[in-house]
């Protein structure tokens, strides 16, 4: 199933690698830890600020200091921009123009809305932390009353959504392919090392599994 193709989400540069898919999206954004946050602020001036975001279904979930400049702007319904991109490899070519990157980025537009039910903003709260590692919620300490009242969560549901693919080798021009240059793709991934413990941390305080079998979902893994 797709999502609808608008003015805002149509490729027009490079369509063939557009993306409309629902879970190819979805995998994306669940394999990203990053998104970007674009937005005008009242006084007109852009913004573009990374953060941590868990996803349920079409919808994500923002989430920062109730003092945050950014969720109270937010808040407020503004329009607003979301972005993730992973980079699967630096595509080396013969010549220096054609020198590119095989990557997989979405863009989201909408508009954010306030999460002012408790047991929403839990729920929300928990995907934030599940998508920073599954299985973490129910490892840790819940939130406490103040926590909770010091946070905003955000429900951004996604409604405009397209993704953009490059894969392959590059594309060089014609007459360069005779060149005795070295041409081909650099690939690239995030890595994950042993865990550090805390060095406040009781010794007897063994690392759980879901720490130390730890890994991000990959390009092949579809989503929900």
């Amino acid at each position: 199933m797709e999502y609808s193709r608008t003015d805002r989400t149509t490729l027009v540069r490079a369509p063939r690698r557009g993306v409309y898919d629902r879970e190819r999206i979805h995998a994306i954004l669940d394999e990203a830890l990053i998104c970007h946050v674009g937005f005008n602020g009242p006084d007109g001036r852009p913004f573009v600020i990374p953060t941590a975001y868990g996803r349920d279904g079409d919808r994500l979930y923002l989430h920062g200091s109730s003092a945050s400049r950014m969720m109270r702007d937010l808040a407020g319904g503004i329009p607003i921009c979301v972005t993730v991109t992973l980079i699967d490899g630096l595509v080396l070519a013969r010549s220096a123009f054609h020198h590119s990157v095989n990557y997989r980025s979405v863009v989201l537009f909408g508009e954010a809305r306030l999460i002012e039910d408790p047991k929403q903003k839990e729920r929300g709260l928990r995907l934030f932390t599940e998508h920073i590692i599954p299985d973490r919620w129910t490892a840790v300490r819940a939130p406490t009353e103040q926590e909770m009242k010091a946070t905003t969560v955000l429900d951004f549901p996604i409604d405009e959504a397209s993704a953009k693919v490059r894969t392959g080798p590059p594309n060089d021009d014609d007459a360069d392919y005779a060149l005795p240059i070295w041409a081909g793709v650099l690939p690239c991934a995030i890595r994950y090392g042993a865990a550090i413990p805390d060095e406040r941390l009781d010794e007897d305080v063994e690392i759980p599994e879901h720490v130390r079998e730890y890994r991000r979902p990959g390009p092949s893994e579809s989503a929900g």
